[in-house]
C-alpha cells in the first residue's frame, strides 16, 4: 500500500462535501428543496419533521465554507491515519 498525501486527501474530501452542499444551496435557491426533502423522507418510510426555510446567500455561504473546512479536516486526518496504519 502506498502513502497518501494528507493535504490532497483533505482537498478531495473538502471539495466533495463542500460541492454537495453547493448543490443543496442551489436546490434551496431554486425552490425545490422541500420537494426533495419530502421525497427522501417518503422513500425511507418517514414523515418529514422539518420544513425548508427561505434561501439566504449569506447562510448558504456559511454552510458551504463550514462543510468544506470540515471535509478538508476529515480528509487530512484520514490521510494521516492511513499513513500511520500502513507504515
Amino acid at each position: 500500500m502506498g502513502t497518501v498525501n494528507p493535504n490532497k486527501a483533505g482537498l478531495v474530501l473538502g471539495a466533495l462535501i463542500g460541492g454537495w452542499h453547493v448543490l443543496w444551496a442551489l436546490v434551496v435557491a431554486a425552490g425545490w428543496a422541500q420537494l426533495v426533502l419530502n421525497f427522501v423522507f417518503w422513500m425511507h418510510f418517514l414523515k418529514p419533521p422539518c420544513t425548508v426555510g427561505a434561501f439566504s446567500a449569506a447562510i448558504a455561504l456559511i454552510l458551504i465554507l463550514v462543510t468544506t473546512a470540515f471535509g478538508y479536516a476529515m480528509g487530512y486526518v484520514l490521510g494521516v491515519l492511513w499513513n500511520w496504519i500502513h507504515r
